[in-house]
């Protein structure tokens, strides 16, 4: 077994149960990053989408990040535009398993998994 330090073992359960300091430390990152970017908060949160589909990323990416496309006007529309226009460089897969991943974060539940 791997000898962690008390400091990294406490910095990993933070994000592993998402505490509001470590969250909003990397919320504060994410702002700086957008500022950075010379994006304006709805160009930069479509790319961002459009990335996490392109990684696989973990559902609670989505969560977050269209949480914020929302707030910055994204429409659920435009969400659903972003997997389209993807879909020819990082492949059908990649879109058919973020879609899920995206009507959670928007608070949708998918018909045939409730049936």
């Amino acid at each position: 077994m791997a000898d962690v330090s008390k400091e990294t073992s406490d910095r990993l359960e933070s994000l592993a149960t998402a505490e509001e300091e470590i969250i909003s430390s990397l919320l504060a990152m994410q702002l700086h990053n957008l500022e950075e970017s010379g994006f304006d908060p709805r160009t930069y949160s479509l790319i961002k989408l459009a990335t996490l589909v392109a990684i696989d990323a973990p559902p609670a990416s989505y969560v977050a990040q269209v949480a914020f496309a929302i707030e910055a006007g994204v429409t659920p529309e435009e969400i659903v535009n972003v997997l389209v226009a993807v879909a020819p460089q990082v492949g059908i897969p990649k879109v058919v398993a973020a879609a899920p991943e995206l009507m959670v974060a928007l608070g949708l539940e998918l018909e045939a998994a409730a049936t």
